[in-house]
């Protein structure tokens, strides 16, 4: 093994055992499932702001988004956009209505929890349903992290991808098991920091040695002029409103995902997420900005340098291991770790949740206590992270593609229900049971068809199908009863009311 090696190998461990340490304080802070899974409601506005940042991005960001960028050049930039403004809208017109009928809602602790709570689901099918489908999708978005955390590993050690899959994760789940939310939120907080830094640090080094930003743009103009063109293809086609469309349509998955409206519901006042949501748009615009440099800039350094590479997922680890001393090689590549990791566990836990709350209590043991429901919930992450490990075993998937199926998922299942949930009091269970439905299986049928207007991105479809369909079965089914209206109402008068000076909390009656 050679010296360089051996300096990286000696950063991630110094890294991983930081982690264990964080997961370690969190788990004497963690003494029940509420706890455990949305760390007593006490995240502050960086700590909700990052943790739900990083548990977003994920490995992609570091490995999908540059070699996107990379392979397409300009038209990657559509799907940045897409992302920016999906950020700033979920923060915008999610977080703090959110926080507020989550709590009136019974102190709901899951979405599903959630539903069933918002609709007075009598007949206890909401609960289960959306928690089957967040077990569905989390296994492929698990998987893709694991992915990415085998090709790192794979990468920078030259381990086999196999073992490199299961050490991911191992990693991961050691801190998760035993710390739960807040292990997970307090390790996003350091892991959303480091990924920041990288994507400043990686493409200005990259940027200075290619001559600078203005240097780059004239060689790639040189190499390929399509590929500063947002509006076709690197092979001078026009884009489609297909593909323009499915790109920005990204966006939309932000509405419907699980781990990111944890963080929502567990900000320690809803005064506090005008402060977060700041943090977390200026955070993301960083984020993507820096990845798509890396893979600008990746077009000329692997032109110059004859390079070639196989894979324009691995452009960022790449231009670590050509650019930077090992020591801070280490460094920037444990950013990636941190990113594979910082989704990972997240997503763990949500599965863990799903299974416990909206699985065992609902269904099986009704009367179990915090600390039995706290033991189930540290054995399903072992479970659903085994299974997750399974999928991960095919070296050839892709990161991107297999985030992109998960996020359609959660986007048309979810998104269009809790965004009506929260601005509609006509809505009603009956509506939210056939859209999350609806929202889901649209994704499935979609997502193997081809050709024509089938090869629009299937978050497209799937949401605008899943809206309909709760729109209508609302209005064809019994109207709400006058304490869901009330409790709307309430719930809209103190959205309209909290300032950022104003902490008081909604009241659980």
């Amino acid at each position: 093994m050679s010296e360089g090696n051996l300096q990286i190998i000696l950063t991630f461990v110094v890294y991983f055992t930081m982690m264990l340490g964080v997961g370690y304080i969190a788990w004497q802070r963690t003494h029940s499932s509420a706890d455990y899974f949305l760390g007593g409601r006490s995240l502050g506005p960086w700590s909700a702001a990052l943790s739900a940042g990083a548990s977003d991005m994920s490995g992609w960001l570091l490995l999908g988004l540059p070699g996107y960028a990379f392979a397409a050049g300009f038209e990657a930039f559509w799907l940045a956009a897409g992302l920016l403004g999906g950020t700033w809208l979920n923060w915008l017109i999610v977080a703090r209505r959110l926080r507020i009928y989550s709590v009136v809602a019974d102190d709901s602790l899951t979405l599903p929890e959630y539903f069933a709570n918002r609709f007075e689901d009598s007949k206890g099918l909401l609960q289960p349903v959306s928690a089957a489908f967040i077990l569905v999708f989390f296994l492929f978005y698990t998987s893709s992290g694991l992915v990415a955390g085998g090709k790192l590993f794979e990468s920078v050690f030259g381990i086999d991808y196999e073992w490199a899959v299961i050490i991911g994760m191992l990693s991961v789940i050691s801190y998760t098991l035993f710390g739960g939310f807040l292990a997970v939120c307090w390790t996003d907080l350091i892991q959303g920091l480091l990924m920041a830094v990288a994507l400043l640090i990686v493409p200005i080094a990259a940027l200075e040695v290619s001559g600078g930003a203005d240097r780059v743009f004239v060689e790639i103009r040189e190499l390929n002029p399509e590929l500063l063109n947002a509006f076709t293809t690197r092979e001078g086609q026009a884009l489609s409103w297909i593909t323009i469309f499915s790109l920005l349509g990204w966006g939309l998955g932000y509405f419907g995902q699980p781990h990111i409206l944890a963080r929502f519901k567990a900000v320690q006042s809803a005064s506090q997420l005008t402060l977060a949501r700041r943090i977390a748009i200026s955070w993301t615009a960083i984020c993507m900005l820096g990845a798509l440099l890396v893979g600008l800039a990746g077009i000329v350094y692997t032109e110059r340098t004859g390079i070639q590479l196989d894979d324009p997922e691995a452009i960022f680890m790449l231009m670590v291991n050509t650019l930077f001393h090992p020591v801070l090689a280490g460094i920037l590549l444990a950013a990636i770790l941190a990113a594979i990791m910082s989704t990972a566990d997240s997503q763990l836990l949500v599965c863990s949740t799903a299974f416990a709350e909206d699985f065992y209590r609902d269904i099986f043991r009704r009367n179990a206590n915090a600390q039995e429901v706290l033991l189930v919930g540290r054995l399903a992450v072992v479970g659903i992270a085994v299974i997750a490990t399974w999928l991960a075993m095919n070296p050839d998937s892709s990161v991107l593609g297999m985030v992109s199926y998960a996020w359609a998922g959660f986007g048309a299942a979810f998104g269009p229900a809790l965004l009506l949930s929260l601005y509609w009091k006509r809505m009603t269970g009956v509506g939210a049971m056939a859209g999350i439905i609806a929202g889901a299986v649209t994704v499935l049928v979609w997502k193997p068809l081809s050709g024509g207007v089938f090869d629009l991105y299937e978050i497209v479809p799937g949401f605008l199908i899943s809206l309909l369909i709760c729109i209508l079965f609302s209005l064809m089914s019994r109207q709400p009863s006058r304490d869901m209206i009330d409790c709307f109402e309430e719930v809209e008068s103190r959205a309209r009311s909290v300032s950022r000076y104003d902490d008081e909390e909604p009241s659980l009656s």
